[in-house]
């Protein structure tokens, strides 16, 4: 059954999801411009304003489902001094970034949790506390997420960009000439993996997501 609970989980994922994902491509695109690249300042796309990133569609379907994507920062790899470190560090950026956010979220959650620990509070207040730790719960879970899963080596996840910077050229290249059907056939079996194989993939990077969140939050149990 719907509740109260529910709806405001629902619209606390909206501002979340607007966040994680801006400050995401805004990442790529500022290493790539501190490495030489202006495309992405010449496209508006180094900016903190959601619109200039967000895909509608991608956003909703990480709102519902907790799978979804941004409009990709354009990238010119020509601009580089080494094309392919730079692209690895650009794409580096916004992983890095989410598990920063990831961090700060846990941190703010564990210093909410400290101050109104033991203490005893009104209805509203109460509803008011839930409200600003399920923010920085969810602020938290959905940052790590997604840098973990962007940090698979496969197209067109940024772990990809990462993990082909130590191949030769002539492998780099070949993978990349092929990487859009590379990307279809993984999307393909993460849909089969989870509704029909059992859900290993996901399982595994859950595992990995939680592995994360609980050590930043273990850090700051230790403080708090």
């Amino acid at each position: 059954m719907f509740d109260i609970a529910d709806l405001v989980s629902l619209i606390i994922t909206v501002p979340v999801v607007l966040i994680a994902l801006t400050f995401h491509e805004c990442a790529h695109g500022f290493v790539a411009y501190k490495l030489g690249d202006p495309t992405a300042k010449i496209n508006g796309r180094l900016s903190l304003n959601p619109m200039r990133h967000i895909d509608i569609f991608g956003a909703i379907s990480l709102i519902l489902f907790h799978f979804g994507w941004a409009r990709p920062v354009p990238i010119n790899t020509r601009y580089f001094k080494n094309p392919k470190r730079g692209m690895a560090l650009s794409a580096l950026a916004g992983p890095v970034t989410n598990l920063l956010l990831g961090f700060i979220g846990c941190l703010l959650y564990s210093i909410v949790l400290f101050i109104f620990r033991g203490v005893e509070v009104n209805k509203i207040t109460y509803w008011l506390v839930f409200i600003i730790l399920e923010f920085f719960f969810y602020f938290a879970w959905l940052n790590i997420s997604l840098a973990i899963f962007n940090l698979i080596p496969l197209p067109p996840l940024d772990g990809s960009r990462i993990f082909m910077v130590f191949l030769p050229e002539r492998i780099y290249f070949s993978i990349m000439r092929y990487e859009r059907e590379i990307a279809l056939g993984f999307f393909a079996l993460w849909l089969l993996d989870s509704r029909w194989l059992g859900g290993h993939i996901t399982g595994g990077l859950s595992y990995i997501v939680n592995l994360v969140f609980n050590g930043f939050m273990s850090l700051f149990s230790f403080i708090f």
